[in-house]
């Protein structure tokens, strides 16, 4: 286990917001672990994962653990749950706290019930030592963070507003082993993705493609956790955002001529992937799903090319809404001017989510809204988790979709501005379509982006890859399969 990453960062980073506060230069950074919990009021204890920012801190798997690091000399020290002696008959081997100390490479470890004492002990030279406790907003939820709390607490002096966003704001650029760990949630879930791609039929439920997915990152990857709930959507669920959870609980029968979106990610040692994949269930791209497809990946394309150190991410946005109302143009769905219509936020009826979001140790990592960053009011843009310029060391997933959702549809049609963009004859042919989402994860650099997600994109290449062809394709095929899906879309069109 690596070193905290907090002590990788540069300390004067801190120093000179405590500087700038007024805050003497002396104290504990003190975070509080996540709480093993019950189902409800059960026993059935939940499979624990360690709470965002400690995990990023410590990288502590068990829960019920303190952390701290001393300002000054960059000192690490973990505080243990005392166990109780049956915890080794029901649990296992009770752990000397000489193995905390080796399994995290720390420089100390007490247990909880002495904190108040070792901070004073060791900590008091310069009076009572002043405790940065993390409390803030998740601009994502609106939730915050729990700020650590202990028995004596109460005998020290506690700031509330210094940590949070300083921490956060690390957690915003990725160290090269955060992103070895989120090269390998992204390998094994490309790999998963593929294994779901070749074996959907008609006929089989959508829980059974979530079910490959979860075996195959558990089996073959290790990975006992996945970064986000399963999104197994095929037909017109594939036009629900969030589907997936208990009230849509992916359980669709998969009819011939369905249209597949797979919104699958794994998790490996706390670090995340965020993957999208959409495909015809038989394995082949009707007319229709090659409009819609072509659409969302010449945005997907665009952005990526165009994205690097400096660029806006709001301007990303546009970028790949503009690339679909193009190409639903080009095909007579939409009519008139394209700034028209990005004038009137045309965009956000068929893409209502932003273009994508942060990752690291959550899916939805935070920091997009740092202070003084205040988020867009207008439609689509409000849903943009970030409006941030892109900095090198950023990892963001790119994902546009495009969506024929009824309730949008419907407002669109009865507003007199919106309507007359809509060839309403040719969008009822897509009213039971669903919708397409391309999602990669992407690595953000000086001169541009590494992608990290290694699934097929092209038509040709899901169609190859569906019927067993090997992935990567071998270069000779790939041309071949290219030339010949391109004379294919010519007289399908």
């Amino acid at each position: 286990m690596a070193p905290p990453h907090f002590l990788l960062a540069p300390p004067v980073v801190l120093w000179s917001h405590l500087s700038a506060s007024a805050r003497p230069i002396h104290g504990l950074v003190l975070l509080q672990g996540g709480e093993e919990k019950t189902r409800y009021c059960t026993d059935h204890l939940e499979l624990f994962r360690q709470e965002s920012y400690f995990a990023y801190l410590f990288g502590v798997r068990e829960p019920g653990f303190y952390g701290a690091i001393d300002i000054a000399s960059g000192q690490s020290i973990l505080f243990a749950p005392r166990l109780p002696a049956d915890y080794a008959v029901w649990m296992g081997e009770i752990k000397p706290l000489s193995y905390f100390r080796d399994t995290y490479k720390v420089d100390m470890v007490f247990y909880v019930d002495e904190i108040a004492q070792v901070v004073q002990d060791r900590f008091g030279d310069h009076g009572k030592p002043l405790l940065f406790v993390l409390h803030g907003r998740n601009t994502d939820s609106g939730n915050f963070s729990k700020p650590a709390s202990f028995e004596g607490i109460e005998k020290f002096d506690t700031d509330l507003s210094t940590l949070h966003p300083i921490l956060t704001e690390c957690r915003v650029i990725k160290s090269d082993l955060e992103l070895a760990l989120i090269q390998y949630a992204n390998d094994v879930s490309s790999e998963a993705h593929i294994e779901v791609m070749r074996r959907a039929r008609p006929g089989m439920k959508e829980y059974q493609l979530e079910s490959i997915f979860l075996h195959h990152v558990y089996m073959y990857g290790g990975c006992r956790h996945c970064s986000y709930t399963c999104i197994c959507a095929t037909g017109d669920n594939s036009a629900v955002l969030h589907y997936g959870h208990v009230a849509a609980p992916n359980d669709r029968t998969l009819n011939d001529g369905d249209i597949a979106l797979m919104d699958m990610g794994a998790e490996y040692h706390f670090y995340g992937s965020d993957i999208t994949c959409s495909y015809p269930i038989n394995g082949k791209f009707n007319s229709s799903q090659i409009v819609i497809y072509n659409a969302v990946l010449k945005a997907h394309n665009a952005v990526i090319s165009h994205m690097r150190s400096g660029v806006n991410w709001m301007d990303m946005h546009k970028l790949a809404e503009r690339a679909i109302l193009e190409s639903l143009r080009k095909e007579q769905i939409l009519q008139g001017d394209v700034d028209d219509m990005i004038a009137q936020r045309l965009g956000a009826v068929f893409m209502p989510h932003g273009l994508g979001h942060l990752l690291g140790i959550d899916t939805h990592d935070p920091g997009g809204y740092p202070e003084g960053l205040e988020r867009p009011k207008d439609p689509g843009l409000s849903s943009l988790r970030t409006t941030r310029e892109l900095k090198e060391g950023m990892v963001i997933t790119v994902e546009p979709g495009c969506y024929f959702i009824d309730a949008l549809l419907t407002k669109a049609r009865e507003d007199p501005i919106s309507s007359k963009f809509f060839n309403w004859q040719e969008v009822e042919k897509y009213k039971s379509f669903g919708g397409v989402r391309i999602e990669s994860d992407v690595y953000v650099t000086a001169q541009g982006c590494r992608n990290l997600t290694n699934c097929p994109r092209e038509t040709w290449e899901i169609e190859a890859v569906m019927a067993g062809a090997p992935w990567p394709l071998p270069a000779s095929s790939s041309m071949a399969a290219a030339a010949e899906n391109s004379n294919g879309i010519s007289k399908a069109l």
